[in-house]
């Protein structure tokens, strides 16, 4: 019995393994996961865990600790001692169950960074050739440092430490160091950076001696533009620059340090641009070959000594962050060449994506230059580039015309496009074709789910959402990857979490985020920004700090959906008093209540019915919104208040959620259940939100929204706010074959409208393009936006029924409904305890459930029988079938209501 459960992908933190050198934790939290069949009831009831030193030295065994325990996720450092900076570790783990022990797990190693500024020796330097006076885009630093080591002794350990202000590529010995693009990603640098720990002990030959560490340095987010109505330059600084550290350490005990300072050497690179609005531009006749390389030789002159820099100010502090970097992650072929009305050439790609195009080996002609236009649509035959506002989104290559070929790929930009026109190719159409590629970079975040059903087009809206999160979160949560914005819109993020996380594992890529966050909040008053990094202080109404629902919400929205993905309680921890702080921000009216009705606010953005030029200007009253969000915060506030042991301010949050909901519903709401405003959004929040004050409200609201969805003929008249939440409202008042109608509807504006001509990412707007292939008038118009995905927690949580029930999936439910003509679906999760499974399928009236459930958690199947029976199993771990017979009772499709003239 012993030998038919194992205990494997033991972790760190959050942490995937590959990511887990350089961190800051000096006592990380350890998880684990089993498989196979646990013995007895399937319990644990402690653990084993043994720790061994491995800094610079061979496995050492430090101590063997047991603990009584059932958990298996996020259990505390059990040893008294902290680790240290630079201090590696390796810990394997078995654990009881049912009086049976595991064997022993495979070590995990973890590898602590540099947690102190004493332990940055480095100077902080730039190119001495940097004109860093001039306020416009300048070419690539390149730097570099030739040193030597120690011979006939053995190199064991060596790494790489980095801070720098712009982004960079690091490079030992002619190669890449890392595979991070765009590192060290976005922060707000005036208040922390991140720096990255790198692992170079295989790219230092102990047979040679002879090194060369060199980097490659441009401006990025920390001094390129950034933001729309032409943005601004120099953000946070005025050039970028470098600090640097290798350290070496030999098998004698001794140790090397080659930090950067006034010895090393720089000169302007063949990179002459590099912007990620307009793109980069790259000539190859100025290249430095073998620039990264040991020289053998004195260097040219325009190799110069850098100049030094005073020392990064004490309150901007050097963190090793939680998240995954930004990477190049798989690669898109083309799929078609198109020849335009006005004779260009254009590559189509197949799938709207965040990246860039590579220029694989060609023989090109010296001087010519080959120019990369990048678009997500294509308008009347040519490249639509108009929604791309002031954004070039052009990449340039002059060929050298070196006789073996040439490649190249951009370094320090990316664009969202599926289209590019490409200009100055000297060969033939066909040849084209197998020269380029796309190179598709986001975010290295772990998949976390996954969902199929009996309807192709659902699952393409589901597979555009996915793309839709790759494309946008690429360091921070962005709106946008295409146009001149690309920011991290707050509003956004708050409502579409609890979706990222069925999605994608993006843990810690958001509470790096959310650090800033909460910075700006703090520099803000208490009020958080609209978009963090806050880079729009400056420019026209966004840089007032006016306190606004669902985007300011932020603070509380975003952690909130991590611990409930997660059940770490940590997050809440890091964020609670700014929660607090928000909510005593808020405005509110004479009686001190609900949100003061004078308050500028977005309330449904881009519902459509506002005007393309207005979209805050939608049917939803914005005040009756941002009550409703106040609602749904205090009460969040409240429960989390309980989990973190503040019971006052649990209690005192309660009470004032009661009261505002009391509230809401005299002022909003009549005795018969009609909602002032009466849209789509309206009412599928207070049905979500609970702010009805009867069954029989909630009943005739429920009625009254699928009669507004029926006389719509089931096209959606939602934004930002209210999308979410409408098929969720009209599933939970018994509506559900209207719910999967207006899910199935292809009517513009629809889910699925946008998948009939052709999209591969969520729009912006519900009809970014129109039904005649023009694209909408607004000038806000973007083509890969995951806003209007959030409709994909329905598809996870509704139609294939899988629900988390505890924090954290120690306790989940599987309870699909049937309805919409579908036949088939099932739903994945990766949780914290392993892989979560619910699956159907229908066969006439056979109706089959599969579930798999994770060791040490349970499972409440839901299985129906109709509509409105169902019988409820609970379960353990391992897979699970179920059976029964299912009536349907109602005719499909569901009719629209027709609109008389008279009404």
């Amino acid at each position: 019995m012993q030998d038919t459960f194992v205990l494997h992908n033991v972790r760190f933190e959050h942490y995937q393994p590959q990511y887990a050198t350089g961190r800051a934790e000096t006592r990380p939290r350890i998880s684990w996961q089993f498989i196979g069949s646990l013995p007895g009831n399937g319990l644990q009831n402690r653990f084993e865990i043994e720790c061994y030193d491995l800094t610079h030295s061979g496995l050492k065994l430090s101590n063997v600790y047991p603990v009584q325990s059932s958990s298996a996720v996020l259990n505390a450092w059990p040893f008294e001692e902290d680790l240290q900076s630079r201090q590696r570790i390796a810990v394997r783990v078995r654990a009881e169950i049912d009086s049976f022990w595991s064997p022993w797990s495979t070590p995990s190693a973890y590898e602590v960074g540099l947690l102190y500024r004493k332990d940055w020796t480095c100077e902080r330097i730039v190119a001495a050739a940097y004109n860093r006076t001039e306020n416009s885009p300048q070419p690539e630093q390149l730097l570099r440092k030739d040193f030597t080591t120690r011979q006939q002794v053995q190199i064991i350990d060596a790494r790489l430490y980095v801070v720098v202000q712009g982004v960079y590529e690091a490079e030992l010995n002619g190669q890449r160091v890392s595979e991070d693009f765009l590192a060290p990603g976005w922060t707000k640098y005036d208040r922390h950076i991140r720096y990255q720990t790198y692992n170079v002990t295989d790219q230092l030959s102990a047979s040679n001696s002879h090194h060369c560490i060199a980097f490659r340095l441009a401006e990025g987010w920390f001094c390129g533009r950034l933001g729309f109505f032409g943005g601004q330059r120099n953000r946070w600084g005025d050039f970028p620059t470098l600090m640097a550290q290798l350290e070496i350490y030999y098998a004698d005990g001794v140790n090397d340090v080659f930090a950067t300072d006034s010895s090393w050497l720089s000169c302007l690179g063949p990179t002459r641009l590099a912007e990620l609005y307009n793109g980069e531009k790259y000539d190859a006749r100025l290249e430095k070959h073998d620039w990264s390389r040991p020289s053998k030789q004195p260097l040219p002159e325009d190799w110069q000594p850098v100049e030094t820099l005073e020392s990064l100010p004490a309150e901007i502090h050097i963190v090793a962050g939680w998240g995954e970097p930004v990477r190049r992650i798989e690669i898109v072929e083309p799929v078609a060449l198109i020849r335009t009305p006005s004779n260009r050439i254009i590559i189509d790609f197949g799938q709207n994506l965040v990246g860039h195009v590579r220029l694989k080996l060609f023989q090109g002609v010296e001087g010519v230059k080959v120019s990369l236009w990048h678009a997500e649509v294509l308008e009347h035959g040519e490249l639509g580039r108009r929604p791309l506002r002031i954004c070039e989104a052009l990449d340039e290559y002059t060929c050298s015309g070196r006789p073996d070929g040439e490649t190249w790929a951009p370094r320090f930009t990316f664009h969202g496009f599926r289209y590019c026109q490409v200009d100055g190719w000297l060969h033939s159409e066909e040849n084209l074709k197998a020269h380029v590629e796309a190179v598709v970079c986001h975010t290295d975040m772990q998949a976390a789910g996954s969902f199929d059903s009996s309807d192709p087009l659902v699952n393409q809206l589901y597979k555009n959402t996915v793309w839709s999160i790759k494309g946008n979160f690429f360091s921070i949560p962005t709106d946008c990857p295409q146009r001149d914005e690309r920011l991290g819109w707050t509003g956004d993020i708050a409502l579409f979490a609890p979706t990222a996380t069925k999605l994608y594992d993006c843990f810690g890529m958001l509470k790096d985020w959310m650090v800033d966050v909460k910075y700006d909040q703090e520099e803000r008053g208490g009020i958080p920004a609209l978009v963090t990094p806050d880079v729009l202080n400056n420019v026209g109404f966004w840089g007032k700090v006016l306190p606004i629902a669902i985007w300011h919400d932020v603070i509380i929205l975003v952690p909130w959906a991590l611990y409930e993905d997660s059940g770490d309680e940590e997050i809440l921890r890091m964020h609670y008093g700014n929660m607090v702080t928000w909510l005593t921000k808020i405005p509110r009216n004479e009686d001190g209540i609900l949100w003061d009705s004078d308050t500028f606010q977005l309330g449904d953005w881009l519902d459509p019915t506002a005007s393309p030029h207005e979209p805050m200007n939608g049917q939803s009253d914005p005040i009756l919104v941002a009550d409703a969000f106040l609602v749904r915060c205090l009460a969040l506030v409240a429960k989390i208040g309980a989990i973190l042991g503040d019971t006052e301010a649990a209690r005192r949050y309660s009470d004032e959620a009661t009261t505002a909901r009391e509230r809401f519903a005299t002022q909003y709401i009549t005795r018969s259940g009609r909602v002032v405003s009466d849209s789509q959004t309206v009412i599928s929040l207070a049905i979500c939100f609970d702010l009805f004050s009867t069954s029989e409200q909630v009943q005739a609201a429920g009625q009254r929204l699928a009669t507004i969805a029926r006389r719509n003929n089931f096209k959606i008249a939602t934004g930002f706010a209210g999308t979410p939440f409408i098929l969720d409202a009209l599933v939970k008042t018994g509506n559900v074959q209207v719910a999967y109608s207006m899910l199935q509807a292809r009517e513009c504006p629809s889910w699925l409208y946008p998948i009939t001509l052709g999209a591969t990412t969520i729009w912006e707007r519900w009809d970014s393009m129109l039904p005649d292939g023009s694209i909408n008038s607004g000038e806000m118009t973007s083509f890969n936006h995951y806003s209007l995905g959030a409709v994909t927690s329905f598809l996870h949580q509704t139609l294939a029924g899988l629900q988390v029930v505890e924090p954290g999936w120690r306790k989940s439910r599987a309870a699909p409904t049937l309805g919409g003509g579908f036949t088939h679906a099932s739903s994945t999760h990766q949780s914290p305890y392993g892989l979560v499974r619910c699956s159907w399928t229908l066969d006439g009236a056979r109706l089959s459930v599969t579930v798999v459930v994770p060791p040490l958690t349970s499972m409440e199947v839901v299985v129906p029988s109709s509509q409105t029976e169902r019988k409820v199993h609970v379960v353990g771990a391992g897979e699970w079938n179920f059976e029964s017979t299912y009536h349907d009772g109602c005719d499909w499709p569901v009719r629209p209501i027709p609109v008389f003239p008279e009404e």
